[in-house]
Formats: C-alpha cells, structure tokens, sequence
C-alpha cells in the first residue's frame, strides 16, 4: 500500500496579512519570503521554498493540506488507491502544480470537507539558506516528520479515520477525557514517526481547523516563545504543560486568525502500537478559550 510520507505544506486564508507576517516572524520565528504576489506570502521553516501558504482572501481558515508521497510512481499507485477505495480526486494542471512549487498534485477533500493535496517533488532550497525572523536557540524540528501536526474539524470522524487509512495512515484513539458531561475519544493518525500527522474527533467546530503544531529542537525556544507571547499579549489557551501520547512539552496561543498555534520541543517517536490516555502527564490547563471556543460560522 502506498502511503503518504508527511505534512509537507499547508494554506491558510488570512483577514490581516501584514498582522500574520509579523506574528509569523516575530512570535513563530518563521521567515516570510515574499515573492510580490499581491495576494499572498510564504513562510518558510526550513530549506523548503516554503511550508505556510498565507492567502489574502479574509477567511481565516484553512484553505488545504499538503501530504507528500515519494515520487512520481507513489503519485500514479495513490491514484489507483483512491479510486479503489472509491475516493474522488483530480489531477492538478502544470499551473496549480507550479503555483505549489511542487512537480506534481493532486486535488481532493476528506469528508468533513478540508481540501487536501498530495504531491510529490517539492522545490527544495538549499542555496538559500533558512533565517528564522527572530533570533532562536535551534530550529524547527521538520524533516522526515514533515511540518508538524494539526487537529481538523470532522462530523464524522469514522469517515475521516477510513479516508486518512485510504492515504496510507494508521492510527486510532490515543485519549478517552471528560468535556463536561461527555466523554471525548479523538482519532489521531500518523504516517512517520511522528506521533500523529493529522488528528480529529474533538467534538464541534466551527472552524476547519483547531490548531497547527509545530516543534523545535531546543527546549529554550518554547520557554522564549512563552515569553514573547505574553511580552505582545497574546491569549494563551493552553498552559504549559507535556502530553501523554506524544511526550511534546508545549503550549497553546491564540494568532491572528482566532485560531491556535501549538509551540512545541522533544516529542516521543510514534509507538506504533495502540494505547490510550484519560489525561495528559501535567499542565495543559485551559486558559483563555481552551481548545478553541470561537463561533465563526461554518465553511
């Protein structure tokens, strides 16, 4: 079976442009690369021409998923894949490939409607070496675990789980916890050795997305983030704190968009094997909104 390797790239569209490219650099420390397109800039975290898409089209929301496969066979089996497995997708043109910076795409949507992409032969940089936009003691912890990770929005999360398992992933729940009177059991994949690729299952939301994790390689960098966040007076949702499935140490802040942004150092290598959680080891107490309480009406 085919799978899909990371999370390569990710688009999100953006109300306040310039208010996102501060907060990119200035809080994430990512570099902005901006390229003169009127409606839109690139975040980069690594050699990769870029990892963030930010669109000037006032959504505030994700506009699509990025999962890379190996190579131009990977990208021919995949189709075969989802057509067996009764998926729709198309064939990107040469224009929608090269407006990703990758060789070729492929254009389909998971259930709860989140466009995905995958791809193969993203342009990679390495004359143009990565400058964080603030100072850092490390970088960020990309390669064969690809950008991070996110939580999506899924009515049906047993369609989500047959979809993702479609692409190659596997996974299940990894946390049975109480949220009011309900008990909450969230679907986590993986498709590396990172603990989880993509997860769902938290119950409703009004956004597409809940939040994008992404992790550094030194500790020093979470607890600087920490601070700068509450210098600029950012809500932190989630304090700190170390989660029980991947081991990250981490926390939780609101960016421009209302939506969250996990900053995060030493997750654990993906188990493989099933287990599950009722809390996380210590920390991660709601703060400012939790796990994101915002009613924007639904896309």
């Amino acid at each position: 079976m085919v799978q899909v390797t990371e999370l390569g790239y990710m688009g999100f569209g953006v109300k306040k442009l310039d208010e996102w490219k501060s907060f990119a650099t200035e809080i994430i420390a990512m570099e902005i690369s901006d390229e003169g397109e009127r409606d839109r800039c690139y975040a980069r975290m690594d050699y990769w021409h870029h990892r963030l898409v930010l669109h000037a089209d006032g959504a505030d929301d994700l506009e699509y998923l990025g999962f890379r496969v190996a190579g131009p066979n990977e990208f021919g089996e995949m189709q075969h894949q989802l057509s067996a497995a009764g998926i729709k997708f198309r064939v990107g043109s040469e224009e929608e490939a090269a407006e990703r910076h990758v060789l070729e795409v492929l254009k389909l949507s998971d259930p709860g409607g989140n466009p995905v992409e995958i791809f193969h032969g993203p342009e990679v940089q390495y004359s143009k070496p990565f400058h964080p936009g603030r100072g850092m003691h490390g970088r960020f912890n990309t390669g064969a675990g690809g950008m991070g990770h996110c939580i999506v929005r899924q009515d049906d999360p047993a369609a989500a789980q047959r979809f993702y398992t479609a692409l190659g992933m596997r996974g299940g729940v990894e946390y049975k916890f109480r949220m009011g009177k309900n008990v909450v059991s969230p679907i986590f994949m993986h498709c590396n050795d990172r603990d989880h690729t993509v997860a769902f299952g938290i119950g409703p939301q009004s956004r597409r997305i809940n939040h994008l994790m992404v992790e550094v390689d030194n500790f020093d960098d979470v607890g600087l983030t920490y601070d700068l966040v509450r210098k600029h007076k950012l809500p932190v949702m989630i304090t700190p704190g170390k989660h029980s499935n991947d081991h990250m140490y981490s926390f939780y802040f609101g960016n421009p968009s209302g939506w969250m942004i996990e900053y995060g150092y030493g997750g654990r290598p993906a188990t493989h094997q099933s287990e599950y959680y009722v809390e996380d080891m210590y920390g991660h107490r709601p703060e400012a909104g939790g796990f994101g309480t915002e009613k924007e009406p639904k896309r």
